[in-house]
């Protein structure tokens, strides 16, 4: 029986573009200066150097410890932030678990902005606070669907572009090109461009939701990413960037503490939109602020979730007919899952058994990761090199998920 649309239901895709449009404007009308680095800056220097390694030492103390207060008094929070098993078809734990490790990333950030503050490192703390205060929306919508579970897809990912253009206004990070002719053409206005920046941000901050299925897969993933984009940063002479970068590794690490192999604390909805938001906010600077930088480069460092995206709305809308934002166990990581497990996922072994299969996931998703971030990192200003290598991946990923998708060997009993 097909369910009637309500007038509310009926006039929420309006209320969405509205929203985007009257977002978008601000942004266009509010928009701050690009803040550029001094031309001929260079590599960083070692003072600049020492700074980023205190964030991230500072950065992963601060995580750890926000695990541990997390796991230790669970019980006082548990009925908020628990994460109930098979609550949903792409869940896979076996025991209840809090989902609100977003608040270790937090914890991290916020010491690394404390530790610039201390140090007097007056232009890379402002910045990094406006980073942070941009980031907000992001982190905001996901930790209420963590709390509540009842934060509409449609709201969360308006208050992701939100994050995205208050990156614009604060910031101003908006992608100046992709290397794609026509397109490249209406980057030039800004208008589109801030839209597109938006649409792009929100869509990768979701795309790190979707690989978020097992212990240690997105956080592993972005700690790579960001390893790269220090590395370049570094390279370009953009403070900056690298520290950024680098307060979120060690945040990254505090958590993952917590989270990996041990399962005891999950990133969740604000953890995830919060580092998608990172991610995607310092791509978009780096290429921003640093012309000779190919716009490739962090596209090809985030091939693995923004095709994992995109792939997961073909396959969805097109050939299952049903809606891309329907939840099954079709992911990639799912079926590499069920591949090392010889069983479906529905049909697996005991929990204890299920999660030591969970965590062998991570560390061939990591591999992916890593065969993107070496030639990207090798080629970081060479388009057509990183785009062959995109369209690579791309190429290999669709063959070795077709080739998932049929049935392995099962399991002897």
């Amino acid at each position: 029986m097909t369910r009637p649309i309500t007038k509310s239901r009926a006039f929420t895709p309006i209320a969405v573009v509205a929203a985007f449009v009257a977002i978008v404007a601000a942004a266009y009308w509010l928009r701050a200066p690009l803040h550029l680095p001094l031309p001929g800056a260079g590599r960083i220097g070692i003072a600049e150097l020492a700074t980023g390694l205190l964030l991230l030492l500072a950065s992963g103390m601060a995580a750890a410890f926000a695990g541990y207060l997390i796991v230790r008094y669970e019980t006082l929070h548990a009925r908020w932030s628990i994460d109930p098993v098979a609550a949903a078809p792409q869940k896979s734990h076996a025991t209840p678990t809090p989902r609100i490790g977003s608040l270790c990333l937090t914890a991290g950030l916020l010491v690394s902005e404390a530790v610039l503050l201390a140090t007097g490192e007056r232009e890379t703390r402002d910045l990094l606070g406006l980073l942070l205060l941009a980031g907000i929306p992001a982190f905001l919508g996901g930790f209420a669907e963590d709390l509540t579970k009842n934060v509409r897809a449609a709201v969360r990912l308006l208050l992701n572009m939100l994050a995205a253009a208050l990156g614009a206004i604060l910031l101003g990070a908006v992608i100046p090109r992709l290397d794609v002719p026509g397109l490249d053409s209406l980057l030039l206005w800004s208008p589109f461009a801030i839209a597109f920046t938006a649409f792009a941000a929100g869509g990768v901050a979701n795309s790190i939701n979707i690989i978020d299925g097992y212990n240690g897969l997105a956080g592993g993933h972005a700690a790579i990413v960001l390893a790269a984009i220090a590395w370049v940063s570094a390279l370009a002479g953009d403070p900056f960037l690298f520290v950024s970068a680098l307060a979120m590794i060690g945040a990254l690490l505090g958590f993952l503490v917590w989270n990996y192999p041990g399962g005891k604390v999950f990133l969740g909805d604000g953890g995830a939109y919060l580092l998608g938001f990172w991610l995607a906010e310092l791509s978009v600077l780096l290429v921003a602020r640093h012309p000779e930088i190919s716009p490739w480069f962090p596209l090809l460092l985030l091939a693995y979730p923004i095709w994992e995206t995109l792939y997961t709305i073909f396959r969805r809308k097109l050939i299952q007919g049903v809606s891309p934002g329907r939840p099954d166990r079709l992911h990639l990581h799912q079926l590499i899952y069920r591949r090392l497990m010889g069983a479906p996922i529905e049909d697996g072994p005991d929990p204890a058994t299920a999660v030591r299969g969970g965590n062998a996931v991570a560390p061939v998703c990591w591999a992916m990761t890593l065969a993107c971030a070496v030639p990207a990192v090798g080629f970081w200003s060479d388009t057509r090199w990183l785009v062959t290598a995109s369209f690579l991946f791309a190429g290999a990923y669709t063959l070795g998920y077709r080739r998932l998708l049929k049935p392995g060997p099962r399991a002897p009993a």
